[in-house]
């Protein structure tokens, strides 16, 4: 049974955006002379964005702050006039200022988080900050690990299999990958050999203007031979620094996540789903990682128009 609830709903999405300060954190709470409130930045989604792009987007037109995306934060749900409201939020890590704000907010403060709580007008915004605030599991991700999008099917395709190519549906998904993984910052872009696999990242890789690397380990034949290979390499990219994007197969993504600690709706000994065109932002290390699942990127469906 579905949980969406009937009729419209308001989507928003915003960012507890932090700086490293001392031996903690400071936050970025903002005021909005409208309401006469302090609040954390956040908007409305707009049509044709994920809701993720809406949050780094209202972030920087708010509070004037350029960041790069980590973890997921929590979500809040309220009403606003009797309609639903659905408020996603991410932690963002402050690495610059803009000067192009809107007339939204008239103040910003820097302040750690106990005191950026007290500061916020809402519970709601108190709850988030919280969990922003934790320092059991990082706030920023390591690894992007990307299901290559959907391809033509194996049964119909008479060639290599390795030649098999994306169809235009998966060639979409391969356009939203390459407009919503910029905002965690990748420092390189790699893929297991398969042409959609390549084709997948391939859009992402010239965005950012890197060069796509290989990663054969990722291959599913590859790693059945030695599924150790693709472990120690998501191991070693989540103890360098940087962002890597690695795009894989159905076969080997649900074994590595297993192997280190993740499972399918938390349940041990549940596979993790891997859809095509899906990804795992993974961070940390096992026994504190956070492993955050995006089913796809497409725009939200609760957007305004």
């Amino acid at each position: 049974m579905s949980s969406r609830p009937e009729g419209p709903v308001i989507a928003a999405a915003g960012g507890v955006v932090w700086r490293a300060s001392g031996n903690g954190i400071e936050l970025a709470v903002v005021h909005r002379p409208r309401h006469d409130d302090w609040s954390l930045p956040k908007g409305h989604v707009d049509a044709g964005e994920h809701a993720l792009q809406a949050a780094v987007r209202e972030v920087g037109e708010e509070a004037g702050l350029d960041v790069v995306v980590g973890r997921r934060g929590l979500t809040t749900r309220y009403e606003v006039d009797g309609v639903p409201k659905r408020v996603d939020y991410w932690v963002m890590r402050w690495v610059g200022s803009s000067s192009e704000t809107d007339d939204e907010v008239d103040e910003l403060r820097w302040l750690p988080p106990d005191e950026a709580a007290a500061a916020c007008s809402y519970e709601h915004d108190r709850r988030v900050i919280a969990d922003a605030a934790r320092t059991d599991v990082p706030r920023e991700v390591s690894v992007l690990l990307v299901r290559h999008g959907k391809a033509g099917s194996s049964d119909r395709w008479e060639g290599p299999d390795e030649e098999r190519p994306l169809t235009p549906a998966g060639e979409t998904q391969a356009r939203r990958l390459a407009a919503v993984l910029p905002l965690f910052g990748p420092a390189s872009v790699a893929a297991a050999t398969p042409l959609r696999c390549r084709q997948t990242v391939a859009p992402l890789a010239d965005r950012l203007g890197l060069s796509l690397a290989e990663r054969r380990e990722f291959g599913e034949p590859e790693f059945g031979g030695d599924p150790q290979l693709a472990l120690d390499g998501v191991l070693c990219g989540l103890a360098e620094p940087g962002v890597d994007v690695v795009c894989s197969q159905g076969g080997t993504i649900p074994t590595v996540l297993q192997a280190l600690g993740v499972h399918g709706h938390g349940v041990r000994g549940l596979f993790p789903p891997a859809a095509k065109g899906s990804v795992w932002a993974l961070g940390g290390r096992p026994g504190a990682l956070i492993a955050d699942y995006y089913r796809d990127l497409a725009p939200d469906p609760d957007a305004r128009a």
